[in-house]
């Protein structure tokens, strides 16, 4: 199965689904990425693109496509509709994962729009949450026991990154962990990833 997760920024997929595309990979799933953003706001975009490439090595990532918008000025637009869409063609995903379109940082809500528009002949498209989602309501869990505390070391390569949270004293490593016990809670396990359904399509063989 070929899967595209496609993130805003550096780091959101690895915190929004990250478990989930271990376990994928690691069970021989092709896994391909795309940043839409170059991540300059959150800091220097050469060290946070260099960052997204080392996890997504230790990922075992196939490929990662970029959009190189500026951070914070991402558009719904036309264009980059067409750009998920290039990737989408080249990718041929039974499987998308996408920011969630309600959210307080702006690059997520015209990511997650783009991408609904772009994904539109993809069978199965989830959303996937990070740290800025609003009124997420999951409605599939993943299992990620096996798998947190790589997803932790994914989150620790986005260096740069780990004590950005905007919360005292609360770093992103213990921000995820916090997450997966609560999902993982929700899903009747001890850890997990949430996930809400924008298509789920079934065969019955």
């Amino acid at each position: 199965m070929n899967i595209l997760a496609i993130g805003a920024h550096p780091d959101d997929i690895e915190f929004g689904c990250g478990g989930s595309l271990l376990q994928y990979a690691a069970a021989g799933h092709n896994v391909y990425l795309f940043i839409a953003t170059d991540g300059s706001f959150g800091g220097n975009p050469q060290v946070r693109q260099n960052e997204q490439k080392e996890a997504a090595k230790f990922l075992g990532v196939k490929e990662v496509f970029w959009g190189m918008y500026r951070d914070t000025e991402l558009m719904d637009s036309r264009e980059l509709i067409q750009k998920i869409d290039g990737v989408i063609q080249q990718v041929n995903p039974q499987l998308v994962f996408l920011n969630y379109k309600e959210d307080v940082h702006q690059d997520h809500r015209a990511l997650a729009q783009a991408g609904i528009s772009a994904t539109r002949y993809v069978p199965e498209v989830l959303f996937y949450e990070v740290p800025s989602t609003q009124h997420f309501e999951p409605d599939i869990f993943v299992d990620i026991q096996g798998v947190l505390d790589k997803k932790r070391k994914l989150l620790e390569l986005h260096a740069s990154q780990v004590d950005r949270t905007k919360v005292q004293n609360l770093t992103i490593l213990e921000s995820v962990q916090s997450c997966a016990y609560f999902r993982g809670y929700q899903g009747r396990v001890k850890y997990a990833e949430g996930f809400k359904a924008l298509r789920l399509l079934r065969e019955i063989a």
